[in-house]
């Protein structure tokens, strides 16, 4: 029996109630026997990033970011999409780890959650692609229509998108179990 694997989960807003913290609670209770997952709520306290602070003097909620992210077997990102791109303060916060580099190699699982969402999923694997996240090709899903697929009490109401989570999950609990077996 694997001991279960520590995860960050980071919500792409920081609305407060937003559909993609109740997607990411979904996401642990069907993962509850194996999966650790914490809520990251730190998107609005990190500064804008800046190259000139980036390595050396980079404290505060950068270092205790990059510190959860280091601790974590494995990171979760459910994310809207804004304009068809990327929301700003989840860019900032990947932006701060480009040259230290908490992403490399961490198994990464991508949910694209937004009224579209293809524009946004895109650029968000791309940019998962880049920072070489571990097999980000196959540890996605995009949730069209979001809002008709989640209640207000956050359960996951629409059997097709409940289904291709726990497949999602299943894949991705399978590399998180190869690394560590790795390690």
């Amino acid at each position: 029996m694997h001991s279960k694997k520590k995860i960050l989960a980071i919500p792409g807003t920081v609305k407060e109630n937003s559909t993609h913290k109740s997607f990411i609670r979904a996401m642990a209770d069907l993962s509850k026997d194996s999966l650790d997952i914490e809520l990251y709520d730190g998107l609005g306290g990190l500064p804008p990033f800046n190259p000139d602070i980036e390595d050396a003097n980079a404290s505060g909620s950068v270092a205790a970011f990059r510190n959860k992210l280091k601790a974590a077997d494995g990171i979760i990102i459910c994310t809207p999409e804004y304009a068809h791109g990327v929301p700003g303060v989840l860019k900032n916060a990947i932006d701060w780890t480009v040259g230290s580099g908490e992403f490399y190699q961490k198994p990464t699982l991508l949910v694209t959650a937004s009224t579209d969402g293809r524009f946004g999923h895109q650029a968000m694997l791309e940019i998962l692609r880049v920072i070489a996240t571990k097999r980000i090709d196959e540890l996605q899903l995009l949730v069209p229509f979001i809002k008709t697929k989640i209640n207000s009490g956050g359960i996951i109401t629409d059997e097709t998108t409940l289904l291709a989570l726990k497949e999602v999950l299943a894949k991705y609990l399978v590399v998180l179990n190869e690394v560590s077996l790795k390690s």
